[in-house]
């Protein structure tokens, strides 16, 4: 802000001038004192003036429905939409999101630095105000093959800047406890730059945890037992409460928010699907749940305004006050959040469910082009076998956490791994893609429940490799074919066919089409999935298994090196013992 908007700013807040905007007969809810009351707002220059009695160039009645904050997402990976930052920001303002604290660790895996940057560039094209932490872990552990290596001093210039509020989700958790010098040096270069520093601990206890948020953790969006929601509090961490597309932890957290501990809780989403969006919408589910689980709407919506802003240091914002920006959400009611209209920087950007703005694209083609497999030949989906007792990934609904389990699989008169419709096990192999290594990491998935054809992927968190799962090599090797000719994305297959895709173009992550689209995608190869392929319809069908290579989530996982024990911290033999 310049003086000249400050002077303007404060004539409209004294009355001398006309304010822009003024919304009137509205009760505003005061996040800071827990209340509501009904004024006047005044609005000059994208700023909010005051609150009272005013005129103003424009003046638009609510006829007494509530204006709240603008909500926050604390955390959340715009690239798990499978939509662009601008389609993104079209989908999620219309649910009274204004402010979105991102983590584009997902692109920057494959992209780099390259991708960081791509991800600001189109975030200029909506609305929605978008802050970008600078990704920790690149690749997440130094035991996973990304597209790209991040080091402190990579992430020098745009940690330093005032653009970017800290360090995303440090999930290497072991890195730290174990002095790792890489992991270290970008700590410290937060620390001297007084940014922030997002964590991720899932089963983390004790004096690991302690060791953990010494080195300057501010946050972690991972408890899924009030017992750790209760150690991260108590060490004065923030709690971010998920609720995804992938993972629900809000209900089960509820009990442990407080009168003492609320200011401490933030709402996140983690990662939001368009279907998600489309039938549940945004952080108003959270507050809807919040609320009819008992919860003062006050409290809820602090949880999601304020909160956020003085967790992330967003001195502008967060709260109905003179001199912070308006993005503001008007409700019809603080039960069921039903949203009315929205508002960034003054400007009414949604009314009705509907997003106001003309989208515009960013150009994709410096983050096009990634799926690299010449090396990738259908042989090395073979899978010799010494024994017919195995350790299996057992997939676990709800979530993305997965069990170490040993089974009983079966091998035909070589030796080599065979499909059985008995037995709930299937092959599944982690391809390298950015390099053109030839690396491939083979595995047994159990749980999963598919009883014929195949379905491959180029999401797999975090490195982003090919995962595919299938009963059958030539299914397999089909299916990670389609992959590749669309540039990255989802492939189902049948009966030697394709029988679904949905083309990722961008960095093998996200689609160039509307949210729309990718929801009606989406739900298709959900449908077929379980209808055509026999998916275990408990689990969600395609995000649960992009989550079966991210080796910092318990307990056992496959990447393109092998199958890791996360609970060991090491590479282990599929051979049972």
């Amino acid at each position: 802000m310049d003086k000249d908007s400050l002077k303007l700013l404060i004539d409209v807040a004294n009355g001398n001038v006309k304010a822009d905007l003024v919304i009137k007969n509205g009760f505003i809810v005061d996040v800071c004192s827990g209340k509501v009351f009904k004024a006047d707002l005044a609005i000059a220059g994208g700023y909010i003036a005051g609150f009272g009695e005013y005129e103003g160039g424009r003046e638009i009645d609510v006829k007494g429905k509530y204006i709240s904050p603008g909500l926050m997402d604390a955390h959340i990976h715009i690239e798990s939409s499978y939509c662009t930052p601008e389609e993104f920001g079209r989908m999620v303002v219309p649910h009274g999101t204004t402010t979105v604290i991102a983590d584009p660790h997902e692109i920057v895996n494959v992209c780099g630095i390259e991708g960081f940057h791509y991800m600001q560039e189109a975030a200029k094209n909506t609305s929605l105000s978008i802050k970008y932490m600078i990704p920790s872990c690149v690749p997440a552990t130094n035991m996973e093959d990304a597209g790209c290596v991040i080091l402190a001093d990579d992430m020098k210039a745009d940690i330093t800047s005032g653009e970017v509020p800290g360090l995303g989700e440090f999930m290497d958790y072991n890195a730290i406890i174990q002095k790792d010098d890489i992991a270290l040096d970008k700590l410290i270069l937060a620390r001297n730059h007084d940014k922030i520093v997002d964590g991720h601990s899932p089963n983390l206890v004790g004096k690991d945890l302690n060791a953990y948020v010494c080195t300057g953790i501010d946050t972690d969006h991972e408890c899924s037992t009030l017992e750790e929601m209760e150690d991260r509090l108590s060490r004065g961490v923030y709690v971010q409460l998920r609720q995804g597309s992938a993972c629900h932890n809000l209900e089960a957290l509820i009990p442990g928010i407080n009168e003492y501990n609320f200011r401490r809780c933030l709402l996140c989403s983690d990662d939001r699907q368009p279907k998600t969006i489309f039938e549940d919408g945004h952080l108003e589910y959270h507050l809807r749940t919040l609320v009819k689980a008992g919860i003062s709407p006050f409290i809820a919506i602090a949880m999601a305004t304020i909160n956020v802003s003085d967790c992330y240091g967003l001195k502008d914002r967060g709260m109905i006050a003179p001199g912070k920006r308006a993005d503001l959400v008007v409700f019809d009611d603080l039960k069921d959040f039903k949203v009315s209209s929205v508002y960034i920087l003054g400007e009414e950007v949604a009314r009705d469910g509907s997003y106001l703005k003309a989208v515009k694209k960013y150009d994709i083609s410096k983050v096009s082009d990634t799926v690299h497999l010449d090396k990738f030949h259908e042989n090395m989906l073979q899978m010799p076998l010494k024994s017919d007792d195995v350790y299996a990934i057992e997939m676990i609904a709800g979530g993305v956490l997965s069990k170490k389990t040993k089974i009983k699989i079966k091998r035909d008169e070589n030796g080599y791994f065979i499909f059985d419709k008995n037995i709930d096990a299937c092959k599944c192999a982690v391809i390298e893609r950015h390099h053109n290594t030839g690396k491939i990491g083979l595995g047994i998935i159990n749980g999963y429940g598919i009883q014929c054809g195949a379905i491959a992927a180029s999401v797999a968190h975090d490195s982003h490799n090919i995962i595919c799962v299938g009963v059958d090599d030539n299914e397999m090797y089909m299916a990670i074919e389609n992959v590749k000719q669309n540039g990255g994305g989802f492939s189902l297959v049948k009966d030697g066919k394709v029988i679904e895709s949905l083309p990722l173009p961008v960095a093998g992550l996200m689609s160039d089409l509307s949210g729309e689209e990718v929801s009606k995608k989406l739900l298709s190869l959900h449908k077929k999935a379980v209808d055509e392929l026999g998916v275990n319809e408990s689990l969600e069908p395609v995000m649960s298994l992009t989550f079966m290579s991210l080796m910092v989530i318990p307990e056992l996982k496959l990447t393109a090196r092998g199958l890791f024990d996360i609970f060991e911290n090491k590479f282990i033999d599929i051979e049972a013992e």
